[in-house]
């Protein structure tokens, strides 16, 4: 039985990717920054799943030792983790670089940059001493290079293209045989932090809503096909991503269908 661990899988990615694993009979642990929705999650995760193979722990991936108190509490609980899922992300307020706060900027920059980078440094160590491991960091909009860059969101697309600047020089610097390091990118999801961008601006939504409802992959389809990823691939590097090109191609394809 494989021991998961996933950074902010209070909602969104994170808790739906929690939810696959346990349907798969995985141990997981999951967390948050707030002691309220960690507890909430595991709350929800316990009402369907058995209760030994689920724990949750506060974490903010900005501070390191918490990181770490992460790693040594699932540890504790499991007594070894397989598989470590770097998720814990966030985005700015869609606005021009400038006009957001420096405060919301280095938000934005230590939870989604610090964050990954202190969850790499506190699995690649864990893994390193058991002698096995597999770690994958999350990326996002920015990650694949394309010029998908969206108006107001420079700050947090940034930081997911220096991610995977990172996680393609880690694939290369792991010489470890039994550990494996890789990425994730789930394409458009209408989580949370998306639908967050269009609250109280609803003609914005009214512009926007058709497109997202075709570009944009139900948690339901996304999380269940990432981990069946990452419980079977074997390859170092692996970039894994939902949102291809061919699958893009056939969603607009049937585009004038649905709306019919």
């Amino acid at each position: 039985m494989k021991t998961i661990v996933i950074t902010g899988s209070t909602r969104g990615i994170g808790f739906a990717l929690a939810r696959e694993f346990l349907r798969r009979g995985c141990n997981v642990v999951i967390s948050g920054r707030k002691d309220e929705s960690v507890k909430m999650a595991v709350e929800k995760l316990t009402q369907k799943f058995l209760a030994m193979q689920v724990t949750g722990f506060v974490c903010d991936v900005t501070k390191y030792e918490q990181l770490q108190n992460l790693w040594d509490q699932a540890c504790k609980k499991f007594g070894a983790i397989d598989i470590w899922v770097n998720n814990a992300g966030i985005s700015n307020a869609q606005s021009k670089p400038w006009e957001l706060t420096a405060e919301e900027i280095k938000s934005v920059v230590e939870t989604n940059t610090l964050g990954e980078l202190y969850g790499t440094k506190v699995a690649m160590q864990g893994f390193i001493k058991q002698g096995y491991g597999a770690l994958y960091n999350v990326e996002g909009m920015g990650a694949n290079g394309k010029n998908n860059n969206v108006k107001g969101l420079s700050i947090y697309g940034m930081t997911k293209a220096g991610l995977h600047y990172f996680n393609m020089c880690l694939a290369q610097e792991v010489d470890n045989p039994g550990i494996i390091t890789g990425s994730l990118q789930p394409g458009m999801v209408l989580t949370d932090m998306v639908l967050g961008q269009y609250t109280g601006k609803p003609e914005e939504w009214e512009k926007v809503k058709g497109i997202l409802g075709v570009i944009a992959n139900p948690l339901e389809e996304v999380a269940p096909w990432l981990v069946e990823k990452m419980l079977t691939n074997q390859k170092k590097g692996a970039q894994i991503a939902f949102g291809s090109t061919l699958r893009m191609l056939k969603k607009f394809a049937l585009m004038p269908f649905k709306r019919k």
